[in-house]
């Protein structure tokens, strides 16, 4: 049963981190060179124009960040243990498929090369330990709610 939740979870949270860098991608419309919702299936024609616009790639970086965050947020409420780890899981996956692309694709800048070592593995842990926290934060309240209504023994 862990397998599947967990599972779920993970697949969940690369799901939210690819709509919101979907999202992201189609903030601006002359980046848009496709008629899908996606821009996955045409990446290396969508990558190819925006070649020489910096813009696009601060842009992708900074909704790659905030999707592996929110992903990671995702994962995390999904999965029962190991939270920040599946979290991880998430930057890691984003990561692995983010080199990929540079690997595969050779329009990437350099600053984009570097910037995702930065941007997926610790905006991944943080939305992981967010929710940590917010859990964390909920038992000790039900403590001290369990401890109030708690009633004297005699």
């Amino acid at each position: 049963m862990n397998f599947c939740r967990n599972t779920i979870g993970v697949l969940a949270g690369l799901t939210v981190a690819a709509l919101i860098i979907t999202l992201g991608i189609k903030i601006d419309s002359t980046w848009v060179t496709y008629k899908q919702f996606a821009p996955f299936d045409h990446w290396e024609t969508l990558l190819r124009s925006v070649q020489h616009k910096d813009s696009f790639f601060i842009a992708l970086l900074f909704f790659g960040g905030l999707g592996v965050t929110f992903g990671g947020v995702v994962t995390a409420v999904i999965v029962k243990y190991a939270k920040v780890a599946y979290a991880i899981l998430i930057g890691f996956i984003m990561l692995f498929i983010a080199m990929l692309d540079i690997i595969i694709y050779p329009y990437h800048p350099v600053f984009y090369k570097i910037s995702i070592f930065l941007i997926f593995f610790p905006f991944s842990w943080i939305g992981g330990k967010i929710t940590e926290v917010i859990y964390e934060r909920r038992k000790k309240r039900e403590k001290q709610l369990q401890s109030k209504h708690k009633k004297p023994q005699v």
